[in-house]
Parts: C-alpha cells; structure tokens; sequence
C-alpha cells in the first residue's frame, strides 16, 4: 500500500520531525512560521489577508502563527521578544518574518511622533531582533519585510473621513520619509545575509498603487495583501520551504484503508 509517512532521515529534510503517536504509529510534526510585526502583521489573518493566503499555502504542512501588534515599532518589539521567542524553547520557529518600519517612520511633531524611531535606531533593533532569533535557532529563516508606500493624499482622506474638522492638517507619514527606512531594511537583510522582500518598491512598480494596495493611504486592500503573499512564498521557497514538496502531517485520506485504517499510520520500516 502507497505510505506517505517517511523515516526521521528524510523529515529532517523537509524541516519536521517525527511525531510519536503510540508505538509503531508516527506522524509529522509541522513546522511552524511566524508573522511577527505591527498592525499590517496583526490585519493579516482578515479575510483575503497574506497571513489568511499563507495558512492556505501551507495548509497541512506548516502552522501560520500571527504575532501581530497594531501601533507597534522596533523599539517597544525588543520588549516581547523573550516572550514570544523564548531561548529555551524546545521547538522554535523554522521560520519569521520581521514587517515593522511603518510606525518607526511616524514624522516627529505629527500626530504619531510617539511612535517614532530614528532610522539608525530602527535599522539597530532590527538587527536586534534578527540575533535574537538566531540565538534562538541558529538554522530559523529570518526574513524581513519593508514598510509598504505612504499614500499621503489617501491618508489625510482617511483621517477626514474618520475625523471631520479635527483631522490632522499636516501628514503623519510621508512616502519619501518610509522609503529611507525600507532601503534601510533592505541594506540590513543584504549585510546579514537573509532575505527580504522589499514591499516598499514593489508596490509602487505597479500604476495607481495607491488605491489599489493600500486601503487608507497605509493599511493594505487585499489586492495589497496578495502582493506580501506572493512576494513572500517566492522567498520562502527559495529557503527550501516549497510548499509542493512539502510532506503532509498526516497521510491523505485517499492512502488510508477502510478495513485496516492502522496501517496508513504505521512507520514505514
């Protein structure tokens, strides 16, 4: 009979390893992936969301786990990552992306200053945060993601519509500004030798990005979320997480016996 469970060899390969069920019967254990970053992380698993779209991609053969903190920058992230990343942790992450950068480029003596980092901060707790998870797992892939583009007029629509005569009159965010920290992102993952999508200029290669991707001048629509899913399956594969080759947790129900349904669970020896 057609066995879909493999020995503990070839798991490794695949970044799982073996579950033991009771004796003699094993499963998969599937890796996980974690969406680490501010509310464009958070949003993610909203319907036609990248996070949503990712679950999907790896339905059975990873869990997507969102750690997603709305008005949240580099700076007060440092803060959760002995929580969420815990160096002791027996089974890490075989995978992270790091999207912060659209609070960190919050202007000063705007509305959201609070929220600002300086760019050379930002680029040093990105940093940060990338050892950390090293330390954590040296083999973890660690990708970043940039802030995506700054539709200023699509902003200040939003704050008015939201706001009326009390919107702010002057932008919190501008694109030029954003831009200097996703090239930073971009420079940081190119000296650390880890991948990256750079979100920040891929949207904007694309006519009229500002209302196609962007649903408030910064949030993204899901035409945007399909972007950050696209742009970041490609990185993943090329880490080695190709979805297609990727073994099922559990065999398929097509490999299981009506009359012996034990021995589609049985480790192939």
């Amino acid at each position: 009979m057609k066995q879909s469970l493999v020995n503990c060899s070839v798991s490794v390969q695949v970044g799982v390893s073996e579950l033991r069920l009771t004796e003699g019967m094993v499963g998969l254990l599937r890796p996980q992936f974690v969406l680490f970053g501010d509310s464009i992380t958070e949003q993610s698993f909203r319907p036609g969301g990248w996070g949503t779209a990712l679950a999907d991609t790896y339905s059975r053969k990873a869990d997507i786990v969102v750690r997603g903190y709305g008005g949240y920058n580099t700076r007060w992230a440092l803060f959760l990552l002995n929580h969420l990343f815990p160096l002791s942790c027996a089974t890490p992450p075989a995978a992270t992306t790091i999207f912060f950068g659209a609070n960190d480029a919050a202007l000063q003596g705007r509305t959201s200053e609070r929220q600002h980092v300086p760019v050379d901060e930002y680029r040093e707790n990105l940093r940060k945060i990338i050892h950390h998870l090293k330390e954590c797992s040296p083999s973890m892939v660690v990708v970043l993601i940039t802030a995506p583009p700054v539709d200023e007029k699509g902003r200040e629509e939003y704050a008015q519509a939201v706001y009326g005569e009390k919107a702010r009159k002057d932008p919190e965010r501008t694109n030029e500004i954003t831009g200097i920290y996703a090239r930073q992102c971009v420079e940081l993952a190119k000296e650390m030798h880890i991948p990256f999508v750079d979100i920040w200029s891929k949207m904007q290669e694309t006519k009229g990005w500002q209302k196609l991707f962007l649903s408030d001048g910064l949030h993204l629509t899901a035409e945007g979320n399909a972007i950050v899913h696209k742009e970041l399956v490609e990185v993943l594969k090329d880490a080695g997480f190709r979805a297609e080759n990727m073994l099922y947790d559990f065999p398929h129900h097509s490999e299981i016996d009506g009359d012996h349904p034990e021995k589609a669970f049985c480790k192939k020896s």
